[in-house]
């Protein structure tokens, strides 16, 4: 697993040590991660990935957090289902494409 991380840059640093390729096989989809310290948008294209800063014109999914929150989430320290129920995170789009994240970027 990968290192534990201290900011959401880090996290998207560090991402392609997160990375299962396996995991994304057959998959083409673009998550978009919105924080209160910027935007971030990932295309994963059947077993690879590109990671860019800024906006998509039309991901499959978003997902929205303050960074403190999504620092706990990818460590471990809370869970992300949990984080959803009490408006930690939020997930907009497709839900589906969203829940093969945690195969594809799997958390500490």
């Amino acid at each position: 697993m990968a290192d534990r991380i201290d900011s959401v840059q880090n996290y998207f640093d560090t991402l392609s040590a997160r990375f299962v390729p396996k995991a994304s096989k057959g998959v083409d989809a673009v998550y978009q991660f919105q924080f209160d310290v910027g935007t971030w948008h990932v295309h994963v294209n059947d077993g690879e990935m590109n990671v860019n800063q800024g906006e998509h014109a039309s991901p499959a999914s978003t997902i929205q957090a303050k960074e403190a929150d999504w620092v706990k989430i990818v460590n471990g320290e809370m869970n992300g289902l949990r984080a959803v129920m009490t408006r930690k995170m939020k997930v907009e789009g497709n839900i589906a494409a969203a829940r093969k994240m945690q195969k594809i970027f799997p958390t500490n």
